[in-house]
């Protein structure tokens, strides 16, 4: 299948697409509202839940304006107007900013490598800070620096 008949079926398919995809794709977080589902022997994930789609979108909408300086992004890219962003950069942001939200909701805790239940965080987040303005950003931003995706292998030489 190439890829333009594969990305028609995707969103054929999955009407309610996971903005946190990549990161449970990848095993860095899970999710309780995740429904995972293939097509052509590739994987995809869908939200059972509008509300919570709803609530992720605008989390990761704001965490990519907040991470704009953090990332050396230009205003405009990578908001949901723009391109998309490079997936190193992606990562950064799901992974990253789940992590920091992570730290902002137990800060006696060690930062979690994997996130167990991404709609439990964003919406203990939402209540605990009384929204997404609220947010601790100086912190979020700091695990979305920090955050290194997998080193790329060096191929033996023979």
């Amino acid at each position: 299948m190439d890829n333009d008949a594969f990305r028609d079926t995707y969103r054929a398919v999955n009407t309610r697409a996971c903005v946190f995809e990549k990161t449970i794709l990848t095993s860095n977080g899970a999710c309780s509202l995740a429904q995972k589902f293939c097509i052509a022997e590739r994987e995809g994930v869908r939200c059972a839940a509008d509300q919570a789609l709803a609530d992720c979108t605008e989390l990761l909408s704001t965490l990519r304006r907040q991470a704009r300086f953090a990332l050396k992004t230009p205003a405009g890219v990578g908001t949901p107007d723009a391109a998309a962003l490079p997936h190193t950069k992606a990562m950064r942001i799901q992974v990253g900013g789940l992590r920091g939200l992570q730290a902002a909701l137990t800060p006696d805790q060690p930062i979690p490598v994997r996130i167990a239940d991404i709609h439990d965080t964003v919406r203990t987040a939402l209540v605990r800070f009384g929204g997404l303005d609220a947010l601790p950003f100086q912190d979020i931003i700091k695990q979305i620096a920090a955050y290194q995706g997998r080193r790329r292998r060096l191929k033996k030489r023979k």
